[in-house]
């Protein structure tokens, strides 16, 4: 687990997404409609559904492909969310034929091209804290000041790992060509799984039982069954690891990435803000990095949050630092048993990389009570999560719910 930058302040204690309400995202747009060409741009608020919930839900209404419809970003269904969705060749007139529980139509306006995933600022959170300490206000308003002037640190997460807390180990195994470690964390650890029949599976599969295997599992885990059905059939679990669904392998590569960031970010936390010699540093208004060959020439801009230091998400094609930053980063790819080369996989499944910035910044920071609970209000740019702000307020004895991240659902 990550430590806090903010270990010198109590935790608040509490719980975030008690109800939809409890955590609420809107969007901020990286641009807006212009008000003509043959996407419909649509600002909607829904509750209680994924954005792919949504998108599927607007293409049955519509007579669209899924794949036609444009988003900026993912978001969870545990939330009230406002966001922009774009819909090829429907007109305005056509949307008072539209009714879908749980959705309304704030705005909508015309533009000339689809929507892309990325294409926004940032995501402004207003959030509940329930069942918080008491006398907490001041401390959370001294724990946001403290992220506002160092960052936030730009972690994953536990969200990005999986309701065992394994996806990272999966995704761990595939890069090292693990099949037989693969099969295993897929099917899952026994004493980490609540659901009796799940549990049996698993703890048979690990017996080498696969037909009691087969016959344990539950019925809608049907992705795991035919993994099960294929090595009972010709033993080949390379073959069968690489024929569960694409999506789900990407996810599970995508966390192993993020476990290793997070695990970086961690190593420089006490010195988040400070950039070392070799650093790839992000410009945070361009989305670039450059190589800081003397970090006192810099480090003026990284006081003034134009620039951070950076770290790979790792693959192929991913640039790494050099001396006194490059050495962590090669060191802990090394201590996890693989080199670039690892991400280099059949199916297309190779993983490329890309640089991350290790911290982002906190803009308009509130805090305030509500009735008894505490209410925080923040902005960030896109990619980054709200949960990273949270813990650093709940910390230990606190609930923060699951918040499913890029590849799955995230505020961002």
């Amino acid at each position: 687990m990550t430590p806090y930058l903010s270990a010198h302040f109590p935790g608040t204690g509490g719980h975030i997404k008690q109800t939809p309400e409890d955590f609420e995202v809107e969007e901020l747009p990286l641009y807006r409609p212009c008000g003509e060409g043959e996407h419909l741009y649509l600002f909607v608020e829904k509750r209680g559904l994924t954005t792919l919930d949504l998108l599927r839900h607007l293409a049955r209404a519509f007579g669209l492909r899924e794949r036609d419809l444009g988003y900026a970003g993912l978001k969870d269904a545990r939330a009230l969310t406002r966001q922009w969705i774009s819909l090829p060749g429907v007109r305005r007139e056509q949307l008072g034929e539209l009714d879908l529980p749980g959705v309304r139509i704030l705005e909508a306006d015309y533009h000339r091209n689809k929507l892309r995933l990325g294409h926004l600022a940032g995501n402004q959170f207003r959030i509940r804290i329930r069942g918080a300490n008491t006398n907490t206000l001041e401390t959370t308003r001294d724990v946001l000041h403290v992220l506002a002037q160092v960052g936030v640190p730009n972690i994953f997460g536990s969200q990005r790992y999986g309701v065992l807390n394994n996806s990272h180990l999966i995704g761990r195994a595939l890069v090292a060509g693990d099949f037989n470690e693969a099969a295993r964390q897929i099917l899952g650890d026994p004493a980490a799984i609540q659901d009796p029949r799940w549990r049996q599976a698993a703890q048979s599969f690990r017996d080498g039982d696969l037909r009691a295997a087969q016959a344990a599992l539950p019925r809608h885990m049907a992705d795991e069954r035919r993994l099960v059905n294929s090595l009972m059939s010709d033993k080949d679990v390379r073959r069968a690891v690489l024929a569960f669904p694409r999506r789900k392998l990407r996810l599970y590569l995508s966390a192993c990435q993020s476990w290793l960031f997070d695990r970086l970010v961690a190593m420089r936390l006490s010195s988040l803000d400070v950039l070392w010699p070799g650093d790839l540093a992000y410009i945070h208004g361009k989305g670039a990095c450059f190589q800081v060959d003397d970090p006192n020439i810099e480090q003026p801009r990284a006081d003034k949050f134009e620039i951070s230091p950076s770290g790979p998400l790792f693959g192929t094609k991913v640039r790494l630092a050099t001396a006194q930053a490059g050495l962590l980063e090669e060191s802990l790819l090394a201590e996890a048993g693989l080199n670039l080369e690892s991400f280099r996989l059949p199916a297309g499944l190779t993983m490329e990389g890309e640089r991350r910035p290790l911290r982002v910044p906190l803009h308009q920071p509130a805090a305030h009570p509500l009735d008894a609970d505490l209410e925080v209000t923040f902005s960030l740019p896109r990619g980054s999560y709200a949960t990273s702000v949270i813990r650093e307020i709940i910390k230990d004895g606190g609930c923060v719910a699951e918040e499913p991240g890029p590849g799955g659902a995230q505020n961002g």
